[in-house]
C-alpha cells in the first residue's frame, strides 16, 4: 500500500517536504521504502516540485517506525507545519502545535485500515 505524506505550512512547504523527506530516508526501518512525488510542472516551469512522499507499506509494515519518525520530525518544526498522511481514501493530519506522540501510531494504523475508517486531527 502507498502512504502519501503532505507538507502544508511553514515557511517553505517545499523546502520542508525536502528536509522530511532526507528525514524518512535517513530511517533505517524505512530503508528503500520512501520516494518522492513530483506534481506536474506549473506553465514557465522545468520541473515539477515534489508534492508528496510516497512511503511504500506492506501489511503489518513498519507503522510505528514511521509514526516515530514523523513524530520526531515534527517536533523540530515550527508550530505552523503539519503532515497530512493519505491512505486508501482516508487520511490524518497530524500538526507540530498539537502533537501528541501517543495520538499518532493508533491515528496511522487508523488511515492505513488497521483501526476504523475516517479523518482525525491532532
Amino acid at each position: 500500500m502507498d502512504v502519501r505524506i503532505r507538507v502544508a505550512g511553514g515557511d517553505d512547504e517545499v523546502r520542508e517536504t525536502a528536509e522530511l523527506w532526507g528525514w524518512l530516508r535517513g530511517e533505517r526501518g524505512l530503508t528503500g521504502l520512501v520516494r518522492a512525488e513530483a506534481r506536474p510542472p506549473a506553465e514557465g516551469e522545468m520541473g515539477g516540485a515534489t508534492d508528496a512522499l510516497v512511503v511504500a507499506l506492506e501489511a503489518g509494515g513498519p507503522v510505528a517506525v514511521l509514526a516515530g519518525s514523523l513524530t520526531a520530525w515534527l517536533r523540530t518544526r515550527r508550530a505552523n507545519v503539519a503532515v497530512k498522511v493519505e491512505a486508501e481514501g482516508r487520511s490524518v493530519t497530524v500538526d507540530a502545535k498539537n502533537l501528541r506522540p501517543e495520538d499518532v501510531v493508533p491515528m496511522l494504523r487508523e488511515v492505513l485500515g488497521d483501526g476504523d475508517a475516517g479523518d482525525g486531527d491532532a
